[in-house]
C-alpha cells in the first residue's frame, strides 16, 4: 500500500488521479488553506486530516508516508503573472515542500506547476529547485505534458517533476506516451478573434478549450468564450437544441441586451460551464457542486489534470 500525503491540495485532483490508476492508496493528511476548496476535498474525501497552512506545518507531527504530491502555487512562475518567482511569498512555498521532504524523507514525490516554471529566471528558478531537491537525496525526473494527450479536450501545458529517494531502484517515468490516439497536429485550440485581451478571446467549439484559469477575473478570463451558431427568424432568436450563452454578470457591451447575453449576429458566445470545467479536467460530473460558480472555477482552475496524474502513478507505482 502507497500512504499519501498531499500539499496544495485543492478539490483533490491528485488523490482522485491516483485512485484512478488502481494502485493500492491510503491518505495520510492533506494540506489547504482556501475554505471552498476544502469543503469540496471533505466532501469527497470523508476523514482525512487537514494539517491547514503549509507555512505552519509542524513536520515532526506528520504521519508516516511513501509518496509526497502537491501542485505547489504557480503564480508567481506563471508568463501571466509577474513572474518574480523566489521573490514573491508565493514562489517560496517550494520550501515548504522541500522542509517536509527532508525530515520525512518519503520514498516518492509528484510534484506540478506551470510550463513557465523552466524559464523563470533564465532557468535559474528551475535549477535552484533540483538542486535543494538533490541535496536533499532524490533523483529527479521531469517532463512538460499536455492533458490534451490524455483523454481531456484541454490544451493545458504543465510540468511535472518526479521524485525517488537515492538507494531505491529507479522507476523510468518519462517520457509518457500520449493515450489520446489523435493527431494532436490539428488538435488545438481555434480562435475566431485577434489581437484581444484574454477576458475577450473567443474560440470555436470544434477545437480543445484553453488552459482553465484560476484568478483571471470575469468574463471569459477564467474559461474562455466560445462561439455556437444561433438561428435567428425576423430578428428573434429561435429555439434550438444547443444551449443559449450564459449570464455574463450583466456586463454591458454590443448593445444593451447583447452584452449580457452574449448574442452577436448569428452566433451565441458562451463560455464554459462549471460541469464542462470539471469534464476538462477529468472530474466527475457535479465534483464541485455545492459552492458558488465563481469558486467552482476558481477550484477547477487551480486543479491538477487527474487523468495525468494517473498516467504518472502507473509507471511510478509499480
Amino acid at each position: 500500500m502507497t500512504k499519501v500525503f498531499s500539499m496544495f491540495s485543492g478539490i483533490g485532483g491528485f488523490e482522485l488521479g491516483l485512485l484512478m490508476s488502481g494502485k493500492d492508496i491510503e491518505f495520510t493528511g492533506y494540506s489547504e488553506i482556501d475554505k471552498y476548496a476544502i469543503q469540496i476535498f471533505e466532501k469527497q474525501f470523508k476523514g482525512v486530516k487537514n494539517y491547514g497552512d503549509a507555512t505552519t506545518i509542524d513536520e515532526t507531527r506528520l504521519p508516516g508516508f511513501s509518496l509526497l504530491v502537491g501542485g505547489f502555487p504557480c503564480q508567481a512562475f506563471s508568463i501571466a503573472g509577474k513572474r518574480k518567482g523566489f521573490e514573491e511569498a508565493r514562489g517560496t512555498l517550494f520550501f515548504d515542500i522541500a522542509r517536509i521532504l527532508e525530515h520525512k524523507k518519503p520514498k516518492y514525490f509528484i510534484l506540478e506547476n506551470v510550463r513557465g516554471l523552466l524559464s523563470h529566471d533564465s532557468g535559474r528558478t528551475f535549477q535552484t529547485i533540483l538542486k535543494v531537491l538533490s541535496d536533499i537525496g532524490y533523483l529527479v525526473q521531469w517532463e512538460v505534458l499536455n492533458s490534451k494527450n490524455y483523454g481531456v479536450p484541454q490544451n493545458r501545458e504543465r510540468v511535472y517533476i518526479v521524485g525517488h529517494l537515492r538507494g531505491n531502484s529507479r522507476p523510468e517515468v518519462f517520457p509518457i506516451g500520449e493515450i489520446n490516439g489523435e493527431d494532436n497536429r490539428i488538435n488545438q485550440p481555434k480562435e475566431l478573434t485577434k489581437d484581444l485581451a484574454q477576458a475577450y478571446r473567443v474560440y470555436d467549439t470544434n477545437g480543445v478549450s484553453t488552459t482553465l484559469g484560476a484568478v483571471g477575473g470575469g468574463i471569459g478570463a477564467k474559461t474562455g468564450l466560445y462561439q455556437v451558431g444561433v438561428i435567428k427568424n425576423r430578428g428573434k432568436i429561435v429555439e434550438r437544441e444547443k444551449s443559449t450563452c450564459l449570464d455574463a454578470n450583466y456586463w454591458k457591451g454590443l448593445d444593451n441586451h447583447g452584452g449580457r447575453t452574449g448574442i452577436m449576429v448569428n452566433s451565441n458566445i458562451r463560455r464554459l460551464t462549471p460541469l464542462e470545467c470539471e469534464r476538462l479536467q477529468g472530474f466527475p460530473d457535479r465534483w464541485t457542486e455545492g459552492i458558488s460558480d465563481t469558486q467552482r472555477y476558481k477550484c477547477l482552475g487551480n486543479a491538477v489534470t487527474t487523468t495525468v496524474v494517473c498516467e504518472i502513478a502507473k509507471k511510478l507505482l509499480k
